[in-house]
């Protein structure tokens, strides 16, 4: 299937994570963060982030509470979690982005939430923050301090 840059596509679907499917999440979470973090990380810190870290990474946000979800569109290829109305690791694979996988994540978890939904990205992420301010999303004010440099800000859907 040929797909045209920001064409939002309808998943075959969006399902939970659990022990059947969670090394495919893993795989997912894992290239996408590295993809995504390649400018402000070393090769070394990248390294550490390998599947099986993110498979860990991930049971653990699932024992904690979290609910994980997985876009599968032939195969998966993004994942999003939800934590009461805090949304995270919206990771769509480098080769599938642009195609409307991560809008398509973005919605689905935002149905997830009792309230309003809320979630952090890294300041310099402009494509991310692009995105979520599309959808009604807005800065809050709030900022982390990650590095001397660079800061995690929040956004807020109302």
């Amino acid at each position: 299937m040929m797909h045209m840059k920001n064409q939002l596509v309808c998943p075959d679907a969006i399902v939970p994570v659990d022990a059947t499917n969670i090394d495919q999440a893993a795989l997912i979470h894992s290239r996408s963060w590295q993809e995504s973090h390649r400018h402000i990380c070393t090769a070394d810190f990248l390294a550490l982030h390998s599947p099986q870290h993110q498979r860990d990474y991930l049971s653990g946000e699932i024992e904690t509470g979290a609910r994980v979800f997985m876009l599968i569109h032939d195969r998966p290829v993004g994942v999003v979690s939800v934590r009461d109305s805090l949304i995270e690791n919206l990771y769509v694979l480098p080769e599938a982005q642009n195609r409307g996988y991560g809008s398509a994540l973005l919605e689905y978890a935002i149905a997830q939430c009792p309230s309003s939904p809320t979630l952090w990205i890294l300041e310099n992420n402009s494509g991310a923050q692009r995105l979520y301010e599309r959808r009604g999303f807005r800065l809050t004010g709030r900022r982390n301090r990650i590095t001397d440099s660079l800061y995690e800000i929040e956004l807020c859907l109302e």
